[in-house]
């Protein structure tokens, strides 16, 4: 993971909101981002700001909690937005097909600890914490990947 693990703090839902599509306009097939943290923390928030933001109609974005992956199409491509909370083996991820999308799709994981080595090596983990108030969330990021210091430079200035 990244040297440095950025720590950014929101202090309410809609500033979150807005970096999650700030975020959301350099993202690419073949990027995933890994939202973990405790239940209530943000993660569902931040993914559908991020897949509104790049609908070209804005549209309804349930929680995947109980269809465990929703698949969008979207200005920049297809997304897929998967909650493995309830899953318990690899092999359900697999038949999910959510392994392949990692490379042909843009993909928010939350729960992503569920993967285990199925986890893509060039993903940015998102790490969703509560702050001192209510709406405020703070969120670590850490990845390996060279290309996400150029995808958000425009996110951490």
């Amino acid at each position: 993971m990244s040297a440095e693990c950025p720590q950014l703090i929101f202090v309410s839902a809609d500033e979150t909101a807005r970096h999650a599509a700030l975020l959301g306009t350099n993202l690419r097939d073949g990027d995933t981002l890994l939202l973990s943290g405790e239940v209530g923390a943000g993660k569902t928030h931040f993914a559908r700001s991020l897949i509104q933001s790049l609908m070209a109609q804005p549209e309804d974005v349930p929680s995947p909690t109980f269809t465990l992956v929703q698949t969008y199409e979207t200005k920049v491509g297809e997304v897929w937005h998967a909650d493995l909370y309830r899953l318990t083996s690899t092999l359900e991820i697999e038949e999910l097909g959510l392994t392949e999308a990692f490379d042909s799709a843009i993909c928010l994981v939350e729960w992503p600890d569920r993967l285990g080595p199925l986890a893509p090596d060039d993903a940015l983990e998102l790490i969703f914490e509560e702050g001192e108030t209510e709406d405020q969330r703070r969120i670590t990021l850490n990845w390996t990947a060279p290309k996400w210091h150029k995808k958000l430079l425009p996110w951490l200035s």
